[in-house]
Formats: structure tokens, C-alpha cells, sequence
């Protein structure tokens, strides 16, 4: 992948497969864009008819580093020089080997190429890096159209901030923005959720309700985690988005819907539908447009650009900058979290005022055993405020641990009994390392 000298735009060569053997012999497909993917599904670029290939069996894909393939978690297997693999660099002339089918990968000669924003900010949204600079470009263009969009990448990549600016440019701008984490709903009221129910619907249905779908007439409705949404749910939904009418549970009167719909998911939905978890119709339907979000350790150039705003806004300085020492540290780091993560850590560091404290807590924070009330470990080495800090967060990562169990993993209302938004109580287990489901 090259930019270009004025950094306006990006190009790459063209991602070519050509079948070598097996029941498509001959067949062959040259992407347009910067992804080829491989399957007996409708909808994959190259489809097979081999039946020992998976619907959705493997992707090629160009990232910064040259062409990935990485398979789809499929029955059979992706192999590469008689070598299986989830995911790989792969060279032009490439022997790759599904099923009972044999493909070549190659590159063309001529080059896709595709504009950068000039800018390093699009609404809210920040990025100096080419990957979100190219999604800045694109996001004008999908805020003006009504199509559904889904959103793909890992935990804490601004998904949500970026569903919300695509509203906020939108013209349904002044219509609601509603969200939904399928993720957090109790599969039993789910369909209450989104469609609303009558009084007497069920128990405890003392008067009726509106669904999210009614609310958010004129505007947005973000589907969060939508790869959590229960199977039995999916076709329910699907009728939704293509009838555009809703029926409360319990009610007979059809509801017609003047919404648009993001989702976003951390997950690779045709590797989920590989294993039955979700329907293949549905991911058509939500895929109209498809945006992938970079992990923050594919986009390097964005640290310090977030580091610094998110210092500015916890500092309540805007002159306020972190020490250059804090950004050589955080921009050697992965940041499994990504912006999350980042603004987190940048967060604990305008809070201990001290870059030193900050480097020497930053490691046990996460490791810190669970206590109800912590014996202080004396450390002749560290400070007050050191021995402090690790004393709190072995307590705090404690006091989430049991409230989580006493609720059965139920992240709503362990949040409401903890008197705790939601997002902030998901901050601090993913903090901690406590899953939803631990024990």
C-alpha cells in the first residue's frame, strides 16, 4: 500500500485468484477494492461450488504490510504450501489450497487508488493515520445516503463515536440517536427492546411500551454488538429492516419504521454465520455497506494525536500536553484495548500528575489480585502514592468481581445497583480483567 507525496491518496495493486483445480476449474475474479473474499455463499466475491469449501471459507486483503490471507474459521481449512493457516502475509504467485480446490493469488498491474481527507478530524472523530484519514473521506458520502451500515473492528476502536457522527452529518441529524447493546439484554426481553410490547403482553407488562424502533422514528438506531443478538431473534429483526414495519409483542397493529440502522461488532460476522450463530440473510441485509475500523496498533500515527486531546480534556487544560517520556512508552505499546485502552491510560496519568508513578503501576494495575480489603504489600522501593494506587485497584478490581457474580453476570443491572453508568462499569472490567461471566 503507497501513499502518495501530498498524502491525498493511497493506492495498491489489485487483488487477483484464479482456480488452478477442482470443481471450478478455470474460474477466476479480480476485486475492485482493497478485499477478496472466498466461499460457496452468495455474496463472496470468488463463489465456489466445491463442497468441501465453507460458505464464507477465507479472505485476501490488502493492509499496510502488503496482502493478508487469513481464513474465515472454516470446516476444512485454509493451507498454503502445505502449511494451514488462520492468517498470513502471502506473496503474489501463492498456491492456496481449500476443500478440494487449488487457487493461485496474484496482484494486477494496475492500481486501485482512493482518496485521503485532508483533514485529521471528522466531527468528533480524530486520526492523523492514512487508514482513518481514507475513512474520513468516506464518511461524507455515508451520512448523506440511508442505507444500513455495519461497522467492524475490535473493542474499543470508536465505533459507537463514529456511528454518532455518521447521525450527527446525517439528514436525520435532528431526529434521535437511540442505542442498543444486544449484548447487554436478557434474551427474554430483547424483542420487547426493539419493538415494544402491549400492557399484558407478559408478566410484568403493567402498561405498554414503545419499542426502540418507534422511539428513534426520524433518526438513528445503532445496534451495538449486533453479533450477540440470539439466533432465534435474527429473522424477527431481518423482517424489520425489510418490511419497515415492527409489531409490539402482544399487539396486532403495524408500526411503520422511518429509522436508519447502523450495527457495529467486534466480531467477523461470516466467520459467526460459518458456525451457526448467525443468519446469512441478515448479514446481507446489515451489510449494505460495510466499514472496517483499525485496530489503534494499525494506525501508530493516531497515538500521540489522541493521547494529547484526551490529556487536554482530563487535565481541563488546553495548553495541557503529556510528557514526552509517557508518549515514547505509549507508542510502544499494542493497545489490545485500543482508544479505550489509550484513554484510560491517559486518564490514570493526568490523575498521579507523576510520569514515574504512572510507569511503575501501569503493569500491576491489570494483575492486581482481587480483595475485599487488601493487605497493603510493603515495598521499601515504592512510594505512598504507589503502594496506594495498587491497594485501590486490588479493591476495585474485588468490589467488580463479586458485584458482577452477585448479579450473574448481568452487566445492566449489576450497573444499577452499583448506582454506575453501564460504560464506565464495562471500562472498569475490561480494566481489571473480569469478564461479565466470571465467577
Amino acid at each position: 500500500m503507497l501513499l502518495d507525496r501530498a498524502g491525498r491518496e493511497i493506492s495498491y495493486r489489485r487483488i487477483k485468484v484464479e482456480v488452478l483445480s477442482g470443481p471450478d476449474q478455470g474460474r477466476s475474479f479480480v476485486a475492485d477494492g482493497g478485499e477478496l473474499s472466498i466461499g460457496t455463499a452468495d455474496g463472496n466475491h470468488l463463489q465456489l461450488t466445491d463442497p468441501a469449501v465453507s460458505r464464507h471459507h477465507c479472505v485476501v486483503a490488502v493492509v499496510p504490510r502488503g496482502y493478508q490471507l487469513a481464513d474465515l474459521g472454516s470446516t476444512n481449512g485454509t493451507t498454503v504450501a502445505g502449511i494451514g493457516i488462520e492468517r498470513a502475509l502471502v506473496q503474489p504467485g501463492a498456491v492456496v489450497e481449500l476443500g478440494q480446490t487449488r487457487l493461485r493469488f496474484d496482484i494486477g498491474d494496475d492500481r486501485v487508488r482512493e482518496p485521503l481527507a485532508v483533514e485529521e478530524r471528522w466531527g468528533r472523530a480524530l486520526g492523523r493515520s492514512p487508514a482513518m484519514r481514507r475513512i474520513f473521506a468516506l464518511l461524507p458520502r455515508l451520512a448523506g445516503g440511508d442505507t444500513s451500515l455495519l461497522l467492524e473492528g475490535e473493542t474499543g476502536t470508536g465505533k459507537s463515536l463514529l456511528a454518532e457522527v455518521i447521525h450527527d452529518a446525517s439528514t436525520r441529524r435532528a431526529g434521535p440517536f437511540v442505542v442498543v447493546d444486544c449484548g447487554a439484554i436478557p434474551p427474554t426481553l430483547i424483542e420487547s427492546e426493539l419493538f415494544g410490547h402491549e400492557k399484558g403482553a407478559f408478566t410484568g407488562a403493567t402498561a405498554a411500551r414503545r419499542g426502540v424502533f418507534e422511539a428513534a422514528a426520524g433518526g438513528t438506531v445503532f445496534l451495538d454488538e449486533i453479533g450477540e443478538l440470539p439466533l432465534e431473534m435474527q429473522p424477527k429483526l431481518l423482517r424489520a429492516l425489510e418490511d419497515r414495519v415492527v409489531r409490539r409483542v402482544g399487539g396486532n397493529e403495524v408500526v411503520r419504521l422511518d429509522v436508519r440502522v447502523i450495527a457495529a461488532t467486534n466480531r467477523d460476522l461470516r466467520q459467526e454465520v460459518n458456525r451457526g450463530r448467525f443468519r446469512t440473510d441478515l448479514l446481507y441485509r446489515l451489510n449494505t455497506v460495510r466499514l472496517r475500523v483499525p485496530p489503534l496498533r494499525e494506525r501508530r500515527d493516531d497515538i500521540g494525536v489522541l493521547a494529547g486531546h484526551f490529556w487536554t480534556q482530563f487535565a481541563n487544560d488546553p495548553q495541557a500536553a503529556p510528557p514526552a517520556e509517557l508518549l515514547i512508552d505509549w507508542l510502544r505499546r499494542d493497545w489490545p484495548g485500543n482508544v479505550r485502552e489509550l484513554r484510560s491510560a491517559v486518564e490514570r496519568a493526568v490523575l498521579l500528575d507523576d510520569p514515574t508513578i504512572w510507569a511503575e503501576i501501569s503493569t500491576t494495575v491489570a494483575v492486581a489480585e482481587p480483595a475485599a480489603a487488601a493487605p497493603v504489600d510493603f515495598d521499601d522501593a515504592a512510594s505512598f502514592r504507589v503502594a496506594k494506587e495498587r491497594a485501590v485497584a486490588a479493591w476495585e478490581r474485588g468490589y467488580v468481581r463479586e458485584l458482577v457474580r452477585r448479579h450473574d453476570g448481568n452487566l445492566s443491572r449489576a450497573a444499577r445497583a452499583a448506582r454506575m453508568d453501564r460504560n464506565h462499569l464495562r471500562e472498569l472490567l475490561r480494566r481489571h480483567g473480569v469478564s461479565i461471566t466470571d465467577e
